[in-house]
């Protein structure tokens, strides 16, 4: 008697992933020419872990800039990816616009159990779009419709977003020359000690901008309307991790109290513990009337919203509204984030490891004097370089060394590093790796940059 076999049909196998040039090479010919850090990183990740990335083509880096920063815990943290599973296997609508769901309210609880002291308790929230340039657009509507007021008070070295008016208040010329005015905005002085607006440098540099922005606004004269609000940022990011002094936040704080001018703080970048505190403003102890959060906050995944004091609460329905604020995933993601950070100690971590490596690097200037200086809070790190044969300027800076910060950024990659530039001319190499970053990759990520600019400065290197 024949027997009957039935056979089931062979699942199609997996398509075989394209070499790494392949990749590259179309990416050039299909992107636009706006693309960035495809420019500057070329490699095909495949593989990520941690602080870890792996290549197409085998090799493995230490990943010092997180997504810009929005890579709190590493790539693929447990954590996040238990999150974003369960949220999965739940069923959970993954887009509802800005209904409510469990996923929304389980991550504003944890936003707002975050939120620094006295501001949080009286606050509401608005979803945004899925980025941070969203949301400052979003934040300056807010006070533009509260206040009556048109324009905005903004600052030197700031970077705010590529949308019309978030890029209004960045300060950025490259970026804003070939696009037409970008609304009334007022420039005023950003504390930046190595390289003083003022040229003293110190506290007296910061006393100076905050003396000159109070006068500026009080002065008849002065050609500044009262604005909506001042925007910056606790340390400016993009700027070349710039750090506010203390004092003059407070100072800013009291120059907008008195005036009745609100004060938004730009947290997209120097928030979820990476300064040391879980939002950077809290350094100085400043209560923002609104607060804007982007990357970290949705655990590697599309999130952006701003946080406001709820008197200021008086938009229409829909008066800012987008497609993609609800996203549940990136707040099941983000609320996991949140409370990981919090409960790990994470905060506290990047403040210790942060000042170790700044130290650390600090004495390279001694042996390095390419090394013009090393700054920044927690994890959150600029080293500046200079032509050291230059002459300096009143504080004692010399001149930027954009060129040397290009040959240094491919030193690094060559030796399995990932570091970005910024600041004023490209000459910051900035660091911004994960709060779980281990001792063993601290001591890695310090001896492959060390010896990255030392190969990249020594004598003939450029040519």
């Amino acid at each position: 008697m024949p027997v009957t076999v039935t056979v089931e049909p062979a699942e199609p196998a997996a398509p075989a992933l394209p070499p790494g040039d392949a990749v590259l090479r179309r990416q050039r010919i299909r992107e636009s020419a706006a693309r960035t850090y495809a420019r500057h990183f070329p490699i095909v990740p495949v593989r990520a872990n941690g602080m870890t990335v792996e290549g197409a083509d085998g090799r493995r880096y230490l990943d010092c800039l997180s997504g810009a920063g929005t890579l709190a815990l590493g790539h693929n943290h447990p954590v996040v990816l238990e999150a974003i599973r369960r949220t999965l296997d739940s069923g959970a609508p993954l887009h509802l616009l800005d209904l409510a769901t469990a996923e929304k309210d389980d991550f504003t609880e944890a936003l707002f159990a975050s939120l620094p002291p006295g501001f949080g308790e009286r606050s509401r929230v608005h979803f945004c779009g899925p980025a941070g340039t969203d949301a400052v657009e979003a934040a300056l509507k807010l006070m533009q419709t509260a206040t009556g007021r048109r324009g905005a008070l903004a600052f030197t070295g700031a970077f705010h977003g590529m949308t019309a008016g978030a890029l209004a208040v960045t300060g950025n010329v490259a970026v804003k020359a070939p696009l037409p005015g970008g609304g009334d905005v007022t420039r005023l002085p950003y504390p930046y000690d190595y390289r003083c607006p003022f040229g003293v440098g110190g506290a007296a540099g910061a006393e100076l901008a905050a003396t000159f922005t109070e006068r500026l606004l009080d002065d008849p004269a002065g050609g500044v309307v009262r604005p909506a609000a001042m925007i910056l940022e606790a340390v400016q990011g993009e700027g070349g991790v710039v750090p506010a002094p203390d004092g003059w936040l407070r100072e800013m704080r009291r120059i907008t109290a008195e005036r009745g001018i609100p004060l938004i703080v730009d947290e997209v970048q120097t928030g979820v513990g990476r300064t040391g505190a879980m939002w950077a403003v809290e350094h100085s102890g400043v209560v923002p009337d609104a607060m804007v959060l982007s990357k970290a906050i949705g655990g590697s995944l599309p999130l952006a919203v701003v946080v406001y004091r709820e008197e200021y609460d008086g938009w229409q329905p829909g008066a800012h509204t987008g497609t993609f604020r609800g996203n549940t995933l990136a707040m099941a993601a983000g609320a996991a984030t949140l409370r990981f950070v919090a409960q790990q100690g994470l905060v506290e971590r990047a403040a210790t490891t942060g000042a170790r490596m700044t130290a650390r690097l600090g004495a390279l200037r001694g042996e390095l004097p390419v090394i013009g200086d090393v700054r920044g809070r927690g994890l959150m790190i600029g080293i500046e370089l200079v032509d050291p044969a230059a002459e300096p300027d009143a504080c004692g800076a010399q001149p930027a060394a954009p060129e040397l910060a290009v040959r240094v950024r491919e030193a690094c990659l060559a030796r399995g590093l990932i570091v970005e530039l910024g600041g004023r001319h490209d000459a910051v190499l900035r660091l911004l790796p994960p709060l779980t970053i281990t001792d063993e990759q601290v001591e890695a990520v310090l001896d492959r940059l060390a010896d990255a600019v030392r190969a990249a400065s020594a004598p003939g290197a450029g040519s």
